[in-house]
């Protein structure tokens, strides 16, 4: 997405549901406050996953986006 310079980036393509959201939680407890973490995907059901996980974990979802490719790029800051 425009605008969002992501710190770090995790690659989850070819991983499906809840293997994307195990390995966000694990390196997001790697990162500073404020840091943004940038995850590929192409499993789909990342851009209704994503949200719902930072709600309960109280991280910030900063969007997401499906590219021309196929995959799918989400933006979690940390909180």
């Amino acid at each position: 997405m425009e605008g969002i310079n992501p710190n770090q980036t995790l690659d989850c393509v070819g991983l499906y549901c809840p293997v994307p959201i195990i390995k966000t939680t694990q390196k997001i407890k790697e990162m500073k406050s404020g840091e943004i973490l940038e995850i590929e995907a192409d499993d789909e059901g990342i851009l209704n996953d994503m949200p719902a996980w930072c709600k309960t974990t109280g991280n910030i979802y900063a969007g997401g986006e499906k590219q021309a490719s196929g995959t799918i790029k989400v933006y979690v800051k940390k909180a």
